[in-house]
């Protein structure tokens, strides 16, 4: 099954996305990839094949930055292609998105955005139909560049998916994590799920300087020294 971790904090993100990653080999996967914010840019870095792999591609082109986002696909649509590990890109190149599970109107939802003009997709991916349709609404949607009106977005770009789902989503000013609803990261309690289980053996290994895990509840990922494992 595929993996999503994500790194806010004061270190360099590239480390710390790959070593979360390599916690969750166990699932099994075909192809890695990370996104990193760098300034008001974002880097990618991801390719078919092991996370070794991933890991010597970003040895030869290190990505920097201190937020991002990583990904363990496990193929459904499309096949193990460098183009098709995740993270993907809307059509503004802004908007990055990892992706678990499967939409299944994906189909119908490409021949939409097609339609509509403007989109040229590089991959054969569920996702990248997802990150395509949150950019078009984003860009319908009135006022200048913010937080809410991504969420807003996202919102809107869900309530048209038929599937299961948990995604990753960020661009240069903001990210979040959303499973049918918008979900923060946040410190663990005894009542968090699975998730918050994986993060309080990672705290207490002292492997990152703070984890985190997925809550149920909304808000964004806005706590300086988070890492969260989905």
């Amino acid at each position: 099954m595929c993996g999503i971790v994500g790194y806010v904090g004061r270190a360099e993100a590239a480390p710390i996305l790959l070593d979360g990653l390599r916690r969750l080999e166990y699932r099994g996967y075909d192809s890695a990839g990370v996104a990193i914010v760098n300034g008001k840019q974002i880097e990618t870095r991801k390719c078919a094949g092991r996370i070794a792999n991933l890991a010597k591609l970003m040895t030869e082109k290190p990505p920097s930055g201190q937020y991002g986002i990583s990904h363990t696909r496990w193929a459904t649509h499309g096949k193990v292609t460098d183009e098709n590990a995740h993270p993907h890109f809307d059509q503004s190149g802004k908007i990055a998105l990892v992706h678990n599970g499967v939409i299944e109107n994906y189909a119908a939802l490409r021949e939409q955005l097609e339609r509509e003009g403007g989109h040229k997709f590089t991959s054969d991916t569920d996702t990248e139909v997802l990150a395509h349709l949150i950019g078009s609404i984003y860009e319908q949607i009135d006022g200048a560049d913010s937080k809410a009106r991504l969420v807003n977005a996202t919102r809107a770009a869900l309530k048209q998916v038929i599937g299961t789902y948990g995604i990753a989503l960020m661009w240069p000013q903001t990210g979040f994590a959303a499973r049918k609803i918008l979900v923060p990261v946040k410190p663990p309690t005894a009542s968090s799920s699975r998730a918050a289980k994986t993060a309080r053996d990672l705290a207490q290994d002292g492997t990152f300087p703070k984890c985190a895990a997925l809550c149920e509840t909304e808000g964004n990922i806005a706590e300086r020294d988070s890492v969260g494992l989905w």
